[in-house]
């Protein structure tokens, strides 16, 4: 399989097949909505449409970063969001990063948008659709972030090397700006276990593929073959 890691300013055009990755924390915060039960999250272009969808389906949940604000029920907090009942909920999400990278992809026939929680199902699913040519997109810091470089990196020699061993990849993300940032109260709308609930590896099974609906960006679960599945095929 042939990497390519790009942040999402160098994306000159649509690549085939796109991982998205936003560790901390709109692609962490997205795994835990599907967990707490959400259908779909619809990944928002701007604040402003992110409000427009909001008020024309009033039982949506909007999420965005920062502090909290009129009009959206939640931030981008995984601590925060583990608590919401969200069973059967449309979720509609606007980060500074995350769904802003997602977006710059969506013409690519395969979207996946990923973090830590997540890895190893992505690179399952990676494995299973046989995928030549992969990008990732590096979505913090303009293509710097070390803790979505890391993730990426991980999930791309667990495509091909499932023998791949996290710690040193979880370690250059608990040592990121981002981590530290977190941790050090320096963002707001920040539950004091994000920075943990981001490093914890495959705490779930699915994989997160974000397709075109009705002009819309949806971003939803997809269910992987298990390794013992994988290694009957």
């Amino acid at each position: 399989m042939d990497s390519r890691f790009l942040g999402i300013t160098d994306l000159a055009e649509a690549p085939s097949v796109a991982v998205v990755v936003d560790v901390m924390r709109a692609f962490t915060v997205a795994a835990w909505a599907f967990a707490q039960g959400a259908e779909k999250i619809v990944l928002a272009e701007s604040l402003d449409e992110a409000l427009a969808l909001k008020a024309r389906h009033p039982d949506w949940v909007a999420i965005k970063d920062g502090p909290a604000a009129p009009g959206f029920d939640t931030v981008n907090s995984p601590g925060l969001l583990r608590s919401i009942d969200l069973g059967r909920r449309t979720v509609v999400q606007k980060t500074t990063a995350g769904t802003v990278g997602a977006l710059a992809v969506k013409e690519a026939s395969l979207v996946l948008c990923a973090s830590f929680v997540v890895a190893e199902a992505t690179a399952r699913l990676l494995r299973t659709r046989e995928c030549d040519g992969v990008t990732f997109v590096v979505t913090g810091e303009d293509g710097r972030a070390d803790e979505d470089l890391a993730c990426a990196q991980y999930i791309a020699r667990r495509a091909t090397e499932a023998g791949t061993e996290a710690a040193e990849f979880l370690r250059r993300a608990s040592e990121s700006r981002a981590a530290a940032e977190l941790a050090e109260g320096v963002r707001q709308g920040v539950h004091p276990d994000d920075v943990a609930l981001c490093l914890e590896l495959d705490r779930f099974p699915f994989a997160m593929v974000a397709t075109l609906e009705d002009a819309l960006m949806v971003l939803r679960p997809c269910a992987v073959p298990s390794l013992s599945d994988e290694a009957s095929i």
